[in-house]
C-alpha cells in the first residue's frame, strides 16, 4: 500500500524541512515538497516532527538462559515505544553468549517471532575462539565484542592484550571493545555510598585501556570501537588516533550525559553501571568530544537485570549488578540534555540515527532518504513528560530516570512503514557483505 506522511519538520540527511515523505512496501520511494501531490493516502502530522527511526547498536537482551533479566519481546517492545526500530544484540549476557555459530543460531531461535523491532546480532571474541571468529563473521554478525576487564559473567572472559591482538589477527572486522585496564581497578569494598564504588573504577582504567587498544589496532591496522566511553579524560588519544588515521570510533550513553555522580543518592543503586558515571566536570567534556565529532554515536548499552540482583534492599553497590535499563528513553534523555546546551534536534538524529547505523553499516536504516526502509518516528520534541517506571516496556521497573521530567514525547514509531502494535514484525539483521554496497 502506497501512503504518505507531511511533516513542516522532516528530518533528513541535509537537515530538517518541510517534506512528504511516500512509501510503498515498506520503503521510502520519495521525499518530496510539503505541498507535493501524491497518490495514495496522505496524513499530515500537523506539529509533530518526522524522524527516522533510532539505530541501537548497544543492547543486551539476556534471551535465551537469562530472560528474567530482559527477553527479546519486551525489549524490542521498549526499544519501540522509545523511537527505536533497529537494535544490535550483545553477544553477552544471554547462555550461551554468541561465541560460536551454534550459539547465534540457538539466539536466533530464541528471538524468532517476538520481536517489534529489527535485530541484528554481535559476536564475541573470547580467550580461545579465535578459530570461530571468521565463521560468526561469514554468519552475519556485525562484529565481536571483547572485554579488557571482568565481564561481570564468567561465561564470557575477558581478553589482554595478546588476546586481543590474535583476535584482530583472525577475521577483518569491527572488533567494539569494553575499555578498561584490570591493573587500574581497585576492589569496591561494600558501601551504600556511590564516590566509594566511583573510585574503584578511576578514569586511569578507561584511559589505558583505550591506549592499548588503539596501539594494536594501530599496529594491525584493525577498525576498533570503543564502547560507553565515560571518562573524558581518553578523548586526546582518540584525537590524536583520529588524526593518524588509526580505524577508530567512540560512543558515549545516556547516562553518562544526562546523570551527575554527586546527585547519586546513597543506596541508589540503580545508577551502577560499568565504566561509571562521572562527575559534571567529565560530563560537560563528554558533550565537547560529541561537538567535535570524537564520539560519533550515543547508544543505550540497556544492561537490565532482574530488580533482586541490583540489591535494593541493601543498597550496596559493591554487591548490586552494574548495568542500567534505558532503552525506552535514551531519545528524550538526550534530547531534553542537549537543547539545553544549544545542540539541535538534528544532532541528537546524527548521534542516534545515522551513526549507529553507519557504525554497523546498515545503509538503509537511520536515514529518511529513498531506497531507505520506511522506519519512522513522529515525535514531539517540545511536549514533556515525568518518567514513571510502572509505565516503561522493559521487563523490570528499575531505571535512575524514575520521576525525572524529560522533554519529547514519541507518538507513533513505523517500522518498514507499519505503525509497531501488538504484532511481532521485527527481521533479523546481518552484516552487509561487499556485494551489498551501492
Amino acid at each position: 500500500m502506497t501512503f504518505s506522511l507531511r511533516s513542516r519538520q522532516v528530518y533528513l540527511p541535509g537537515g530538517p524541512r518541510a517534506a512528504t515523505v511516500t512509501v510503498d512496501g515498506g520503503v521510502i520511494t520519495a521525499v518530496g515538497d510539503y505541498e507535493s501531490t501524491v497518490d495514495g493516502l496522505v496524513t499530515d502530522l500537523g506539529g509533530l516532527s518526522l524522524l527516522p527511526g533510532l539505530v541501537d547498536t548497544h543492547v543486551h537482551v539476556n534471551e535465551p538462559g537469562r530472560t528474567e533479566w530482559e527477553g527479546f519481546a519486551t525489549a524490542t517492545r521498549a526499544a519501540a515505544a522509545g523511537g527505536v526500530t533497529s537494535i544490535v544484540d550483545m553477544p553477552l549476557n544471554s547462555l550461551p553468549p554468541t561465541t560460536s555459530v551454534a550459539a547465534l543460531r540457538e539466539k536466533q531461535a530464541a528471538a524468532a517471532g517476538q520481536c517489534f523491532v529489527d535485530v541484528g546480532f554481535w559476536g564475541g571474541a573470547v580467550p580461545g575462539n579465535a578459530a570461530d571468529l571468521r565463521p560468526l563473521h561469514e554468519a552475519g554478525v556485525f562484529g565481536f565484542k571483547s572485554f579488557l576487564a571482568d565481564s561481570g559473567v564468567p561465561e564470557f572472559p575477558p581478553l589482554d592484550g595478546a588476546g586481543l591482538a590474535e583476535a584482530f589477527a583472525a577475521v577483518d572486522a569491527l572488533f567494539v571493545v569494553h575499555a578498561e585496564d584490570p591493573a587500574r581497578l581497585h576492589p569496591a569494598r561494600p558501601s551504600r555510598a556511590y564516590a566509594d564504588f566511583l573510585a574503584s573504577r578511576p578514569p586511569a582504567a578507561e584511559v589505558s585501556a583505550v591506549d592499548l587498544a588503539l596501539s594494536l589496532a594501530r599496529e594491525a591496522g584493525a577498525r576498533v570501537h570503543i564502547l560507553h566511553l565515560s571518562a573524558a579524560d581518553a578523548l586526546p588519544a582518540l584525537r590524536r588516533a583520529h588524526a593518524e588515521g588509526v580505524r577508530v570510533t567512540a560512543e558515549t550513553c545516556p547516562h553518562y550525559l544526562t546523570l551527575d555522580a554527586r546527585a547519586v543518592p546513597d543506596g541508589a543503586t540503580e545508577y551502577k553501571c560499568c565504566p561509571p558515571i562521572r562527575d559534571a566536570a567529565n560530563q560537560d567534556r563528554l558533550w565537547g568530544g560529541l561537538a567535535d565529532g570524537t564520539i560519533s554515536i550515543v547508544v543505550s548499552d540497556h544492561s537490565p537485570s532482574a530488580p533482586q540482583l541490583k540489591r535494593r534492599d541493601t543498597g550496596d553497590f559493591a554487591a548490586a549488578w552494574g548495568g542500567i535499563a534505558s532503552l525506552q528513553l535514551g531519545l528524550p534523555a538526550v534530547w531534553s540534555a542537549a537543547r539545553e546546551r544549544g545542540f539541535t534536534l538534528a544532532d541528537v538524529v546524527r548521534w542516534m540515527s545515522a551513526g549507529p547505523a553507519d557504525l554497523a553499516g546498515l545503509r538503509g536504516k537511520g536515514r529518511i532518504a529513498a531506497g531507505a526502509d520506511a522506519d519512522l518516528v513522529a515525535f514531539d520534541p517540545d511536549a514533556t513528560f515525568v518518567v514513571d517506571p510502572a509505565a516503561l516496556h522493559h521487563r523490570h521497573p528499575v531505571t535512575p530516570y524514575a520521576a525525572r521530567e524529560l522533554s519529547g514525547v514519541v507518538h507513533t514509531t513505523w517500522l518498514r512503514g507499519t505503525p509497531v502494535d501488538e504484532a511481532p514484525r521485527g527481521r533479523f539483521l546481518t552484516r552487509p557483505t561487499p556485494q551489498d554496497a551501492p
